[in-house]
Parts: structure tokens; sequence; C-alpha cells
């Protein structure tokens, strides 16, 4: 019950936001070449594009297969990037588990917020217009910026592979439009995401599992931000072997987390370099992978879900 009065709070949250965007519509597009983004954070954290591989492994342009190396064996311990300590599989499922997980905390003041629908509308949102948004933003053309700006332009115009449908949201309008869509018109649905239930200033450190609840949905879209001047969701749903979870955890340090996690059954068809298998010291095929959301993705499923 808990986790669904926390999904509905999510909503209604969210739906304030949109009620704030709408108040602010007057305002003319030019205000936000203006405003400072720091979209050299959101491009530089691993956990963003590691979490993007694992969603579209079979096409996400990356070319990451000696930064995997690196990020794997950075000493001669072999120690591995805290951020990626966010990879299981299904059998450490279990309460009373302990694992190291790596919860990212983030200051959602400082992230990008969404334009109405009506302003994004008006701005190119393609490669072949990125100079034109660069000086739109006044964003410097190699800048770390430029850079972001030109991967989310990439990820959000490739073709969806088989069996998958995407979307990438520019407006909060737009997001609920893609979910209406994949679920059905007049359709209900909730919002699983990643919250720290209690405060922990420690990001990586031993958690035990408390609760699990495996939701047993049709479909379900995970969302996730991109580095953008204006917030942007590349919104996904893939069919295949996946099984979706709502996980709760206890860390040593103090913090209790409600997480969202999926794990995708068949690997088989995975490169065999991906930084999971890495982290998990497994091969493709031969075991599911696993991972916790971050707690600025989403996952929307039906309300129909039986817990």
């Amino acid at each position: 019950m808990r986790l669904l009065i926390s999904s509905w709070s999510f909503i209604l949250y969210t739906l304030l936001v949109f009620l704030i965007v709408q108040e602010s519509c007057a305002r003319k597009i030019t205000i936000i070449k203006d405003v400072a983004y720091d979209l050299q954070q959101l491009t530089t954290e691993g956990l963003v594009n590691n979490i993007m591989e694992v969603e579209n492994s079979d096409h996400v342009e990356m070319n990451k297969k000696d930064e995997h190396k690196e990020i794997i064996s950075k000493d001669h311990h072999n120690q591995i990037d805290p951020e990626l300590n966010v990879f299981f599989v299904p059998k450490d499922l279990k309460v009373g588990k302990i694992m190291p997980i790596y919860f990212s905390k983030k200051d959602s003041s400082t992230a990008p917020k969404f334009l109405p629908k009506e302003e994004a509308n008006k701005i190119p949102f393609t490669p072949k217009k990125l100079p034109f948004l660069l000086d739109f933003f006044s964003i410097s053309k190699n800048s770390p910026q430029a850079k972001a700006m030109k991967y989310t332009l990439e990820q959000c115009n490739f073709e969806p592979m088989e069996g998958e449908t995407k979307f990438c949201a520019t407006s909060l309008e737009s997001l609920f439009d893609f979910a209406n869509y994949m679920f059905g018109p007049n359709s209900k649905f909730k919002v699983l995401t990643t919250t720290h239930v209690t405060k922990s200033s420690i990001p990586l450190q031993n958690y035990t599992i408390s609760k699990v609840n495996e939701i047993s949905v049709p479909n379900a879209v995970g969302c996730h931000p991109m580095p953008y001047p204006f917030a942007v969701f590349y919104c996904h749903s893939q069919k295949g072997d996946t099984s979706l979870y709502e996980i709760v955890v206890e860390g040593e340090n103090g913090g209790i987390v409600q997480a969202a996690a999926i794990c995708h059954m068949d690997t088989s068809k995975w490169d065999a370099d991906h930084v999971a298998f890495r982290v998990l010291n497994v091969k493709p095929g031969n075991s599911p992978v696993c991972h916790f959301f971050p707690p600025d993705n989403l996952v929307w499923v039906p309300l129909t879900a039986t817990p």
C-alpha cells in the first residue's frame, strides 16, 4: 500500500509541476537562452550512459569498449567505478540479501525543466539543426554541452529496434500523451521510480533487501532523462522477456530506498563487451542482467498491474 501511495504522490507532484508550467506559458521562448544549464554534469555521469546502453543494447552508438575496460580496471585491484554498482542477477532478489548498491543523489531544483508543449514544438529537434540549436541556446560549438546535445539528438532520432516503440518527450504533455498511446485512451497508470524514503549522504553502501514485489504487466514504458537545455525524456517500450520489480532496501550507513528495477532475461544478442557482463562476470545468453533505475528515471505501468 505504501508503494502505491508513493507512486500516486509522484503523479500528483508531476501534475503540480504541470500547472506551474502552464501558468508560465506567457513567457517568451527567448528567456531560455539566458538560463545556464549544467549539461556537462549530465553527460559525464557514467550511470546515465550505462543504463541507456542496457536499455538499447543493439544500437546505442557509445563506442565504449575501451572505456569499459578502463572502468572495470582502474587499478591493479580490479575495482569498478562505484556508479556501476547497479547491476545484479535475479537470484540476488531475496529478502535478507546484502549487496553494494549505488543510488545517486541529485538536486532536482537544478535539473532542466520542461517547456510547455506549444513552446517545445517550435524548437527544432533533429541532429541536422544542431548548429542552429547551439546558436539558439548560446552554447559553444566544441563544448561538452554541445557534445551532450548532439548525443541526445542522435539517440532520439535513431530508428527503433525491432519490437521497440520509442519516443523522446520534450514536454510534460507529450510525456503523458505517449503513456496514453501505449496503454490506450483513458487508461489509468502509475509511475514507478527510485526514491529515498529516508536520507543518507553516502551514495554507495551495502544495502539489505527488506521487500521485493514483482510487477506483472503486459507492457511498461521506461523513461530516461537526457542531457539537453530543457527537460527531455527518452521513453521506450521493448517487447521481450523482462521482469519488473519494486524493491525496498535498507543501507548499513542509514537510509531506506524504495527502488524500481528490471531484469532482462534474454541477453543472447547483446554485445559481449557490454559493461554489465564485465561487472557481473557473466556471458551473453548465460545469465539475465538486472539493474536498478536511477532516481530520475521513470517507469510507467498500467494500474491493472498486480504486485
